[in-house]
């Protein structure tokens, strides 16, 4: 029986079929082909499938244009190459029918603020059920674009704006009040301790300034007493 040597890349695997029927799954290194025999490569290094954008109706009722990106790897080769035609495809649309449903159930304002509030986990696990009937192991589903109309992003803008212009203007009254509280404090100390009052005017006076208290005033260090 003639025999031919063969080789299996690095992260890639070899169905081998005679007869229309699966004898092994050969594993990456130098194997024997007898004849008669038909081998199926498969590679299972990861990739990323792009999933073009597409429009998704919010429950508020805006239309908005998501794009995602799809990681994945053969995680059963046989599956992969007998269960679909097209596993990719079958993937792709998964991707697509999971982030439609679970972008449904969320508001317009929530895409905007999108890197809080989208549902990753629940959009890669809906797409990694239905791919692995075909083989595919899904890591993750990654949203790259979420693209909403004009109009909404300039509300957002505004809306942005004018709550950063309210809390300036909080913080300015906040620090308004607390210097006429500090005002208001020191006033009554002043009026407490009339002596503590001369002696703030006399820190206040410029320097070479000449002072004159009255005779019961008591009189700080340096400050000449005229009658």
């Amino acid at each position: 029986m003639s025999l031919m040597q063969f080789t299996i890349q690095p992260r890639h695997c070899a169905l081998r079929y005679r007869h229309g029927a699966l004898e092994q799954v050969l594993p990456a290194g130098r194997h024997r082909r007898r004849l008669g025999q038909r081998l199926v490569v498969v590679d299972l290094r990861e990739r990323l499938t792009q999933v073009a954008p597409q429009e998704v109706l919010t429950s508020d009722g805006v239309s908005v244009r998501v794009s995602s990106v799809v990681r994945w790897s053969v995680g059963d080769p046989v599956a992969f190459a007998e269960v679909s035609e097209d596993p990719v495809g079958t993937t792709y649309l998964a991707a697509q029918v999971a982030l439609r449903d679970a972008l449904a159930t969320l508001t317009a304002e929530d895409l905007v603020s999108r890197g809080r509030v989208l549902p990753m986990a629940t959009i890669t696990a809906a797409t990694a059920e239905v791919a692995r009937r075909v083989g595919v192991e899904v890591a993750e589903v990654v949203v790259k674009d979420v693209i909403v109309p004009v109009e909404l992003r300039a509300a957002a803008a505004e809306l942005a704006t004018a709550r950063r212009r309210g809390d300036a203007q909080l913080e300015a009254a906040r620090a308004e009040t607390a210097a006429l509280r500090s005002l208001a404090n020191g006033a009554k100390l002043l009026d407490a301790h009339p002596a503590l009052a001369r002696l703030r005017l006399v820190q206040a006076a410029p320097a070479g300034t000449r002072i004159i208290l009255g005779l019961s005033d008591t009189l700080a260090p340096g400050v000449d007493d005229q009658p």
